[in-house]
C-alpha cells in the first residue's frame, strides 16, 4: 500500500487512505455484549478495585456500587447514541474529531486510547501477578516462583507474558477473539458459581478455621491468623464501621475507587464499525447496558456473600494489613500476599489440587478480558491513520484475518518500555494512578460532543435514528449527556483536588504524574501540526477529511 503520510504524492491523493477502511462487521451483539461485561470485569478489575474502599471511613460499598451504575447508565445511553448517529471504528476518535474538530478530538481521544493505554499494561500484569500466578504458587508450594514474581524481573517477565498473549489474540482477528471471550466467559461463569456456593453454604467460623488452617499451612503463620489480620488492619489505619452504615458523603467520595472497573461498558465503543447491526440504537445500548448491569448484580451478590462468610472487618482489615505491607513497610500480615477473595473461598475446601483448580478456572476471566487492553486501542489508531493524520501502514490491515496489525506495533512496542519502567523505576509507578482519570477525560470529550451533536452536526443528528427522542423539544442525547458530563466532572475534580490526596492523584501531590500527562498531550500536539503541514504539501487537507465520514 502506498504510503502518502510521509513521502509525496505523484497525483492529488483521495480524500481518505483508500475507498473503505477493509474491516468487516465480524461480531454479533451478544458478542459486543460480552465484551462489555468483559470490561467492567467483576474478578479482575472489581475485586481489585474495591480494595482499596477501606480508605473511605463509614463508606455503604453496595450503596455506591448502586449509584455507580445508575450514573453510568448515562454514560450507556449517551454511547449508544452516539454509535447509532456514527457507527464507525475509532469510536471518541471518530466523533470528536467529526463535532469538535479533527486537532482538538485527535489530541483527547489519541492521547487517552494510545498514549494512556501504555499504563494499562503493567496493570494488567500485575493483576495477573496478585490473581493468578502468585495464588497458585503459594497453593502449589512453589515458592521459588513467588519469590521470583515478586521481584523487579520478575514483574517484567510478567508484562511480557501479558503483551505477548494479548499480541496473539488481537493477531487471530475478531471472529476468533470473539470465541475465545465467549469460552472463557461460560467457563469463568461456572468458576464464580463455585465460589459462591462455597461462601454461601460455609458459615464465617468455617472460613475462620480454614483461613487460620491455611494461613499456617502456605504462609507459616502461627495462632488465630484470622483475628491477626483484622487487629493488622486496624493498626494500618482502617477504621471499624457496620457494613450497614449509611452517610451519603462517603458514598460519593468510593466513586471514583469504582471507577476503576465500572467506568468502562462503552469500552466496545471503538469496535461498533465491525459489530452487525450497530446502527439500531437498541444493540449497542442493551449490549453495554446489560455488561453494565450484570456486573453490577454479581458484585452485590459477591460482596454480600463475602460479608456474610469472611466477615465485613476482616474484609477491609485484610487489604489494609496487605497495603501497609507492601507499599508502607509496615508489619508482615499472616497472609503476605494481596488477600485474593477467590483464594479465600478456595481455602473452605482442605484440599491444594482443588484450590489450584478454581484459581486456574477463575483465571479466566483475567484470559478473556485481556484482549481489551489493545483490541479498543487498535481501532482508534487505525482511524486516525485511516484519515491521514498517522503514517498509513498503521493503518495496513491483514487480507484474511482483518487485523490492523500496524496499529497492534503501535501499542506493542511502547508497552514494553513502559513495562520496563514500571519493573524496574518503582518511584514512577504514581504515574499510573491517573491512568482511570485521563480515560474519563478521554469520555468527557466525546460527552462533550454528544451535547452540542444536534446543533454542531444537525447534518447527521437529523439524519440519524435518535432524533426523534426529545424532552421537551431538547434532544435527549444532550440532557443524558449533561448529565453524564457533571458525573465524570465530579470525579475529575476528586482526582485532582480532593484536598485528602484520597486517591492519589491530588496535582499538588503527584508531580510525576502531571509532568508525564502534560507531556502526553503536547507530543498530540506535535504529531497533529505535523501531520497538517506534511498533508498541506501533499495538497490534502485534514479539515476536510475530518468533516466527512468514511465507508466502513
Amino acid at each position: 500500500m502506498a504510503d502518502t503520510t510521509l513521502g509525496t504524492a505523484a497525483a492529488r491523493p483521495g480524500l481518505f487512505l483508500r475507498n473503505a477502511t477493509g474491516l468487516v462487521k465480524a461480531w454479533s451483539t451478544f458478542d459486543a455484549f460480552v465484551y462489555s461485561f468483559w470490561s467492567v470485569n467483576l474478578i479482575t478489575l472489581g475485586l481489585y478495585g474495591m480494595s482499596y474502599v477501606y480508605w473511605v471511613p463509614d463508606a455503604q460499598l453496595l450503596a455506591a456500587i448502586l449509584i455507580f451504575g445508575v450514573l453510568t447508565t448515562f454514560l450507556v445511553v449517551t454511547y449508544a447514541m452516539l454509535v447509532s448517529v456514527m457507527p464507525r471504528t475509532g469510536g471518541d476518535y471518530a466523533w470528536q474529531s467529526r463535532v469538535l474538530g479533527g486537532g482538538l478530538g485527535f489530541v483527547l481521544s489519541i492521547t487517552g486510547w494510545w498514549f494512556t493505554l501504555f499504563l494499562w499494561a503493567p496493570i494488567y500484569a500485575n493483576i495477573l501477578n496478585v490473581q493468578f500466578f502468585l495464588p497458585l504458587a503459594y497453593t502449589l508450594g512453589w515458592t521459588g516462583l513467588a519469590t521470583f514474581i515478586t521481584s523487579q524481573t520478575g514483574v517484567f517477565v510478567s508484562c511480557l507474558v501479558v503483551l505477548a498473549f494479548v499480541s496473539v489474540v488481537v493477531t487471530l482477528g475478531m471472529e476468533t477473539y470473539a470465541r475465545i471471550q465467549k469460552i472463557c466467559f461460560w467457563i469463568g461463569l461456572v468458576g464464580l458459581a463455585v465460589v459462591c456456593g462455597l461462601l454461601l453454604f460455609a458459615s464465617q467460623s468455617d472460613f475462620q478455621n480454614a483461613f487460620n488452617r491455611e494461613a499456617a499451612s502456605l504462609f507459616g503463620a502461627s495462632g488465630n491468623a484470622y483475628q491477626a489480620t483484622i487487629d493488622l488492619g486496624t493498626k494500618a489505619g482502617y477504621t471499624q464501621h457496620d457494613f450497614s452504615a449509611f452517610q451519603l458523603g462517603p458514598i460519593f467520595l468510593v466513586l471514583p475507587f469504582l471507577a476503576f472497573y465500572l467506568l468502562w461498558p462503552n469500552w466496545g465503543a471503538t469496535l461498533y464499525g465491525e459489530v452487525r447491526g450497530a446502527k439500531d440504537i437498541r444493540r449497542p445500548f442493551w449490549s453495554m447496558f446489560w455488561g453494565l448491569w450484570v456486573t453490577v448484580g454479581m458484585v452485590a451478590l459477591v460482596l454480600i456473600l463475602v460479608v456474610k462468610t469472611m466477615g465485613w472487618q476482616f474484609y477491609n482489615a485484610a487489604n489494609a494489613a496487605y497495603y501497609n505491607y507492601a507499599f508502607y513497610g509496615g508489619d508482615a500480615p499472616p497472609v503476605t500476599t494481596w488477600p485474593y477473595p477467590v483464594m479465600f473461598a478456595g481455602w473452605l475446601v482442605d484440599n491444594h489440587l482443588f484450590q489450584a483448580l478454581l484459581i486456574i478456572v477463575m483465571g479466566l476471566w483475567f484470559f478473556g478480558w485481556a484482549g481489551t487492553l489493545f483490541l479498543s486501542s487498535t481501532r482508534v489508531i487505525f482511524a486516525a491513520a485511516f484519515d491521514r493524520v498517522l503514517p498509513s501502514w498503521a493503518a495496513n490491515i491483514s487480507a484474511k484475518r482483518r487485523v490492523p496489525y500496524g496499529s497492534l506495533a503501535l501499542m506493542i512496542v511502547p508497552s514494553i518500555v513502559v513495562s520496563a519502567i514500571w519493573a524496574y523505576r518503582p518511584d514512577f509507578q504514581s504515574v499510573f494512578l491517573d491512568a482511570t482519570a485521563v480515560l474519563a477525560l478521554t469520555f468527557l470529550a466525546t460527552v462533550v460532543a454528544a451535547v452540542i451533536l444536534p446543533w454542531r452536526r444537525r447534518d447527521l443528528y437529523e439524519a440519524s435514528p435518535i432524533a426523534r427522542y426529545k424532552v421537551a423539544g431538547v434532544p435527549a442525547i444532550t440532557i443524558v449527556g449533561v448529565v453524564t458530563g457533571l458525573f465524570l466532572l465530579f470525579m475529575l475534580y476528586q482526582w485532582s483536588f480532593n484536598p485528602d490526596n484520597l486517591y492519589g492523584t491530588s496535582f499538588q501531590k503527584t508531580t510525576n504524574s502531571v509532568l508525564y500527562f502534560a507531556g502526553t498531550y503536547v507530543v498530540a500536539v506535535v504529531i497533529y501540526v505535523a501531520a497538517r503541514i506534511v498533508r498541506n504539501r501533499q495538497g490534502i487537507d485534514l479539515s476536510r477529511i475530518h468533516h466527512e465520514i468514511p465507508v466502513e
